[in-house]
């Protein structure tokens, strides 16, 4: 107050003083002069004392009673003027705080004698308040006598007076508590001992509390004590007091001042013992009154409630439940109860609105319903508090629809002198009259017929009462309709916002001090002590953790049921998009909660009202009617004894229709309506799901099955990547879409993708839940979907297809269940369904190998394969178009991912040679299309063991029938593959060597042996041996022009790379291809269907060569044999080393000669040049006179490295290296093993009985003859003779009488063989000429070779000649006596001229002209003997003799 201690202050207050000390005796000279000299004196007091005192103000106090005295004399005239002056004085000396105790009262028993005579009753009061609030000197029975006082300044006539007082009063108790509060904050630092509690009671003495405490308490006591109407204590002197206002100052106290009684057990102990008890006992009124069916609203008799004493005590007990909850656990457990039942249906409308707004202050305090729950939930044996509480909010929402309301004309339009504050009531027919004016509607609860206005009565968190501040009224106030409704309603959100906001606080710390101490616990450096403490610390938040999870568990578990039933029924009432919104977002907070607290049914129950509450009334949705939490949509709830129905969403809300469309069903149904409220509730669960999905687990069906519905309705079809796009209804009416709705429609879909999208933020186990429920909707949906076309959901697969895609960084987790769920779908019948399955699958495989994945899938093989297996799995699924769909992928994924598939390969070849033949053209065009661009761009890239699957599936398109381009194709693919292996042969070599000692390393640890096809053979031969065998397939394909180009490349490739091969796999080479493949080609040959073929398919001609199956395979045999030979010839130098080398000889001439004995011209003369061609084989060189150069010198180069055209390619195959540099590696590390003399004797040998098997088969006449009969031609008789010289050469040595014999046979035989007519005029020459065939020629060359031998061989062989000469002499003889060729008839040539041959019958036979070649045998005859005349053998043999005799013979015939 440094104001009133400055100089001037106190300057002034001194002038001040004598001048009202002079005013005083002026006023009073002549009535009164005992005042007149008493303010004299105190002038000149005044005076001397701020003469004799450098402290005034403390001396002025000192002598305040001296100071003080003429004015209270001057007070005791009783004169207006006069007393007025004084109070101004003293309330002067008042404010400088010059008043001693002393002085304060005399002050006071002079006032209280002017309140006793009713004088200047204002400035009384204001005295007194100046006194008690400047100064606090004033204790004890002056203090009392002070605010009995203004009590009884309360209590006059005066209105003005009255309030006055009244507004004195509550400042006095005011200052009285405030000056206790400082005098604690004073002796705050002071500890002071408590003393011993004597007896059983709680109560300390008084006398122990400090000076102004006493006060307080004295004063509180005597409030209690007036408003139990019993005397007071301290208060002497009080003649009238009133409850009401009692209980204002009771409340404003305990408001004001919680800290006095919760600090002081004095207090503490007024509360428990005074106040509770004495509420208890004013509210007995209220508990048992019953209203009955009329009720009057005037102040009731004692026994009925008494508003304003009601409405007082609601409020007393709202702050001793805020304030004293700790002190008075017991005595709040009574209050509480007591206001659940103030809501009762049986009491007066304006005793629940104040219970209910009363309650409201509750709501709004989360913290405060914890403890309730803690104190009475969570106990046994104890009320259910919290529980009670929200059933009650809920039991009377639903009796405000069920029971209507009386006691209140239900159409009043007044609140009851509320001014602004309150609420005013609507007319109960607004709702309706708004309708039908066109109005805007009234925001309402409408319910069967039962119309409720929702009222604007507080903002949202804070419990702003209207009654309850109805201080003034006497009378109870009428209530709006709607209001109680309203402020029910208001609870509801704000303890749903309250205990979600709390509990969700709460949890969020608890889980970053888990966080933070597993981090601290990890990064901490090791020391035993920190680490106990660590540990402790780690225990005790556990241990927390664990209670404040039961409290949390506790107030939901309490609270839901009674949440629900109430929510619900607003839900399906409320006719107000806000009000819709609110309890919708209060139902999703609950649900949200439930889910964090892993509260499973209670959370289903909150998420199936707000499905139900999407779909349209009575919508048949079984996953809705199964759940266990939706059972408690079909029974009755027993809230407080009554049996409340959980009400179901009623058909008749006037609510908007925005769509109609066809609901999801496997029977055609008629068509359902989605309302806006619908849509509402469709957003909230969208919301529910992309903000709070990791809590949702196995309800993500629910939501999931309710959205499916909507978006059907919606009409919403899936799209590229799985959103969800407007689309049209394919059958049953279309649906109908508002323009609003329209609008909405691409909000939703965007919202649906988000929702999936943000499933990237779930966590493994919420993630799972999700594909679990996509699937499970899915598995639903293909159920429908069986039996019929109609067009399917495909809600689950697209969004399965969203899920994937952004989930792609953790894809391993759901991939399993995900493909394994599409590949079920791939294989579902409805054409649709598997459609989007399919498309599905491919995206996700696509994507999650584009996808830039950490570690990347180059060093992640694991998930490669993870990722390519789906599409081999499609493989086992037989409709086309998914397989199309497979194959369409494989492609994207060559294009895009063909450099790195690395370990992927095997699979993606397994796609395509999968593809069976009977899986139609576009299929296979598309499998092809693919390998294609597998041979010619990737073959570099994939791992060399997966070179063998390419082979094998090049292979196999071969062999498919439905395209003959692919299969000819398919061969100029391996023959691309060939030339690959040949140039990047090492590197291949290499790798697979590297490759195979892993696997048998792996196959020794296990135990097992390797098997691997044509094992033991080196693993980059094996390569090469299945492309062999592949080629060899082909070979004996039913296609004709496969079989050629398959053995025209099977060969070329053996030609141009068979020098590759390890020298011990050519055996392989040699019996498991070539040898197999002869025999399947003569086996098929042989067996070939004879009948004619008209047309080669389309308008192809076939040649008349070729119009027979039997024909087609002869060419086949043909090239075979020939190619076969080939290899024989220009590699013998490899074969004849490896060990059978005389029995593959022996096993080839038998090819040959059953080829040769076939009864097929073109068979049987090819044959014969493959026996010519490996007739030509020259003898390996021995060591001794090897040349230097390599082996190649001494081998023929062979035709086919010349340009033989490919197979399907228009190219020839050029090779640029030479057969010498290619087996330089055979002259250098393996020398072809040398063979003695005499196993190369007995190869020519066996081929001479092969010769002559042949020879006398083939020349042999048929028994009977037809047009059938097959006898050979004259090329191939020709050929057959002309093989003897070249055979002769390799085993004159033994040649012996008997193999002469043997020869002479055949030579005469084949001589003998008549030509068929058709054939006559390309071999006879005109009868004019004297010019031999080309088979008498070969006859005489043969016999020829053998006589140059006889003359320069051994003397031994000399003996041969006579045989000779016999077999020319009979040669001789034909001119005139033309062999007979078994029974067959012959048309001699010289029985028809020339131009006549060719009118001869198909079936005629023509005999040759032999006199040509008797004449040349003549003279070969004459020339022989004259160089052999002197032989021995000639001689003794009587060669001449015969020669003569023949001779004649001849000359008979011709001339005689």
């Amino acid at each position: 107050m440094s104001g009133t201690n400055s100089p001037e202050a106190v300057k002034k207050l001194l002038e001040n003083m004598q001048s009202d000390l002079r005013a005083l005796s002026l006023e009073c000279k002549k009535k009164f002069p005992p005042v007149k000299e008493a303010a004299e004196s105190g002038i000149i007091k005044v005076k001397t004392i701020a003469a004799r005192n450098t402290e005034i103000l403390a001396a002025l106090k000192d002598n305040s009673s001296e100071v003080v005295q003429p004015f209270l004399m001057g007070c005791g005239t009783k004169e207006p003027k006069i007393t007025q002056l004084c109070l101004a004085a003293i309330q002067r000396l008042m404010s400088h705080e010059v008043v001693s105790e002393t002085a304060a009262g005399n002050i006071i028993n002079m006032l209280w004698q002017l309140m006793e005579n009713s004088l200047e009753e204002l400035k009384l009061l204001q005295t007194v308040l100046v006194l008690l609030t400047t100064n606090t000197v004033v204790h004890d029975e002056a203090l009392s006598k002070a605010i009995v006082l203004c009590f009884r300044l309360h209590f006059t006539k005066d209105n003005i007076t009255n309030n006055t007082a009244a507004a004195t009063v509550r400042q006095v108790v005011t200052v009285v508590f405030e000056r206790m509060v400082a005098e604690d904050e004073r002796h705050r630092d002071i500890i002071e001992q408590p003393v011993l509690v004597q007896g059983n009671s709680n109560r300390r003495s008084v006398s122990t509390l400090k000076p102004c405490a006493k006060d307080a308490y004295m004063l509180f006591q005597d409030l209690c004590q007036l408003v139990n109407a019993d005397a007071p204590y301290w208060l002497v002197g009080m003649t009238e007091m009133t409850r009401t206002f009692g209980l204002e100052l009771l409340e404003s106290v305990l408001n004001d001042f919680p800290q006095v009684f919760l600090q002081h057990q004095e207090f503490s102990f007024l509360l428990k013992e005074r106040v509770c008890p004495l509420v208890i006992k004013l509210f007995s009124p209220n508990i048992k009154f019953r209203q009955g069916s009329s009720t009057s609203s005037s102040p009731a008799p004692v026994e009925k409630p008494y508003f304003p004493i009601c409405m007082r005590l609601l409020r007393v007990v709202s702050v001793l439940i805020k304030q004293f909850y700790s002190l008075l656990v017991t005595e709040c457990e009574i209050f509480l109860s007591l206001l659940v039942k103030f809501l009762d249906a049986d009491k007066p409308q304006w005793l629940r609105a104040v219970a209910v707004e009363s309650i409201h202050r509750l709501c709004v305090q989360p913290q405060l319903l914890r403890s309730f729950c803690q104190s009475y939930d969570m106990k046994q044996h104890s009320t259910k508090v919290f529980r009670d509480i929200v059933n009650a909010l809920g039991s009377f929402i639903q009796s405000l629809f069920l029971v209507p309301p009386t006691g209140n004309p239900a159409t009043t339009n007044q609140a009851g002198n509320n001014n602004s504050a309150g609420p005013v009531s609507a007319p109960a027919n607004s709702g309706m009259l708004g309708i039908g004016g066109g109005v805007t509607l009234l925001p309402a609860f409408e319910y069967r017929g039962t119309w409720i206005p929702i009222l604007t009565v507080t903002v949202q968190g804070s419990a702003k009462a209207t009654y309850l501040e109805m201080l003034d009224k006497v009378e109870p106030p009428t209530i709006p309709e709607g209001y109680a409704m309203s402020v029910a309603f208001h609870c509801l959100l704000d303890l749903v916002r309250g205990i979600t906001t709390m509990i969700e606080g709460e949890l969020g710390e608890v889980e970053t001090e888990c966080l933070t101490t597993t981090t601290e616990a990890v990064s901490s450096p090791t020391q035993s002590s920190s680490e106990q403490q660590e540990f402790q610390s780690t225990s005790d938040q556990m241990d927390k953790e664990i209670v404040s999870r039961a409290v949390w568990e506790e107030m939901v578990n309490a609270c839901w049921c009674g949440l629900l039933a109430a929510l619900s029924l607003l839900l399906d009432a409320s006719t107000d998009e806000a009000a819709t919104e609110n309890i919708l977002k209060a139902e999703l907070t609950m649900a949200a909660l439930c889910g964090r607290l892993g509260l499973v049914t209670s959370r289903d129950a909150f998420i199936t009202a707000m499905c139900k509450g999407s779909l349209p009334p009575h919508y048949a949705l079984t996953v809705l009617n199964t759940t266990t939490a939706a059972t408690l949509s079909n029974k009755s709830y027993s809230i407080q004894g009554q049996n409340v129905m959980m009400i179901s969403p009623s058909s008749e809300s006037h609510q908007q229709v925005v769509a109609v469309g066809q609901p999801l069903a496997v029977q055609p149904q008629g068509t359902v309506m989605l309302t806006s409220k619908n849509i509402q509730c469709m957003r909230t669960l969208l919301n529910l799901a992309h903000c709070h999905g990791a809590v949702l687990g196995t309800s993500w069906q629910l939501v999931l099955a309710t959205l499916q519905h909507l978006v059907w309705i919606l009409g919403l079809k899936p799209s590229s990547g799985g959103a969800l796009k407007p689309g049209r209804a394919v059958e049953g009416p279309s649906t109908v879409l508002t323009t609003a709705v329209m609008t909405d429609l691409p909000v939703i879909s965007n919202i649906l993708s988000r929702l999936f999208e943000s499933s990237q933020y779930l966590d493994d186990v919420s993630l799972h839940h999700l594909i679990n429920a996509l699937c499970s909707l899915s598995l639903e949906a293909m159920d429908m979907a069986y039996g019929n076309n109609k067009e399917p959901s495909l809600f689950a697969v697209a969004k399965l297809l969203e899920t994937g895609l952004v989930n792609m960084h953790r894809i391993e987790i759901l991939w399993r269940p995900l493909t394994g769920h599409l590949l079920e779908v791939c294989q579902h019948p409805n054409s649709r369904m598997r459609e989007w399955g399919a498309e599905a699958l491919t995206s996700l495989i696509k994507a999650g190998l584009t996808f830039n994945h950490d570690p990347p899938l180059s060093q992640n093989q694991r998930l490669q394969l993870l990722l390519l297996n789906p599409l081999k799995e499609m493989s086992s699924i037989n409709h086309p178009d998914i397989r199309l769909k497979q194959l369409e992928c494989v492609l994207q994924i060559l294009q895009s991912q063909g450099d790195s598939l690395g370990p992927g390969w095997p699979l993606v070849l397994g796609v395509m040679g999968a593809i069976r033949n009977d899986q139609g053209e576009s299929l296979i065009r598309t499998a092809f299309q693919c390998l294609q661009l597998v041979v010619t761009d990737f073959l570099p890239t994939m791992p060399c063991t997966c070179l063998q699957i390419v082979v094998d599936v090049a292979g196999s398109f071969g062999l498919h029938n439905q395209e003959l381009n692919i299969s000819l194709t398919s061969i100029g693919l391996l023959w691309n593959i060939s030339d690959y292996f040949f140039q990047r042969g090492e590197t291949i070599e290499k790798e697979l060597n590297k490759e195979e000692a892993a696997q048998q390393k792996q196959a020794e640890e296990k135990g097992v042996v390797l098997n691997r096809p044509f094992h033991p053979a080196p693993p980059f031969d094996c390569l090469w041996l299945c492309l062999y065998a592949k080629l060899g397939e082909l070979c004996v394909d039913p296609r004709p022009a496969v079989r050629k180009s398959a053995g025209q490349t099977l060969f070329s490739t053996i030609g141009a790379h068979g020098t590759l091969l390890q020298h011990s796999t050519w055996h392989t080479v040699i019996w498991k291809v070539l040898f197999h493949l002869l025999d399947r080609v003569r086996e098929s040959s042989t067996t070939a269907d004879k009948e004619k073929i008209e047309s080669g398919g389309g308008n192809i001609l076939i040649h008349h060569s070729r119009d027979t199956a039997e024909k087609q395979w002869a060419e086949t045999w043909v090239l075979t044999l020939a190619g076969v030979a080939r290899i024989f010839n220009t590699r013998r130098y490899l074969l004849q080393p490896l060990g059978d080398f005389s029995r593959a000889w022996d096993v080839l001439l038998d090819h040959i000669q059953s080829a040769a004995l076939s009864k097929n011209n073109e068979v049987s003369l090819a044959a014969l040049k493959s026996f010519q061609e490996i007739l030509q084989i020259v003898s390996p060189v021995r060591d001794s006179d090897k040349p230097e150069t390599p082996p190649a010198v001494n081998v023929p180069v062979p035709v086919l490295i010349g340009s033989i055209s490919g197979p399907g390619l228009n190219r020839p195959f050029v090779r640029t290296d030479s057969i010498g540099e290619r087996l330089g590696r055979y002259s250098s590390s393996e020398p072809p093993i040398v063979t003695d003399e005499l196993e190369d004797l007995n190869l020519w040998w066996a081929a001479w009985n092969t010769w002559y098997r042949i020879g006398s088969e083939s020349t042999k006449p048929p028994v009977t003859f037809d047009k059938l009969t097959f006898i050979p031609s004259q090329p191939f008789l020709t050929a057959l003779i002309q093989i003897f010289p070249a055979l002769y050469q390799h085993i004159k040595t033994g040649f012996n009488m008997d193999d002469l014999q043997k020869l002479g046979v055949i030579l005469h035989s084949a001589v003998s063989v008549p030509i068929s007519s058709d054939a006559s005029p390309f071999i006879l020459p005109s009868y004019t000429e004297a010019v031999l065939t080309s088979l008498q020629e070969a006859v005489l060359t043969a016999l020829d070779v053998l006589q140059k031998a006889i003359c320069i061989g051994p003397e031994n062989m000399q003996i041969m000649y006579p045989a000779i000469f016999d077999q020319l002499l009979a040669f001789v003889e034909f001119s005139c006596k033309p062999p007979q060729y078994g029974q067959l008839e012959t048309k001699h040539i010289a029985n028809a001229k020339y131009n006549q041959i060719q009118l001869f019958a198909p079936a005629e036979w023509v005999a040759l002209n032999y006199v040509p070649f008797a004449e040349r045998s003549l003279e070969v005859v004459v020339d022989l003997y004259q160089k052999t005349a002197c032989h021995k053998a000639v001689v003794n043999e009587k060669v001449l003799q015969n020669i003569i005799k023949h001779s004649w013979t001849l000359f008979r015939k011709l001339f005689f």
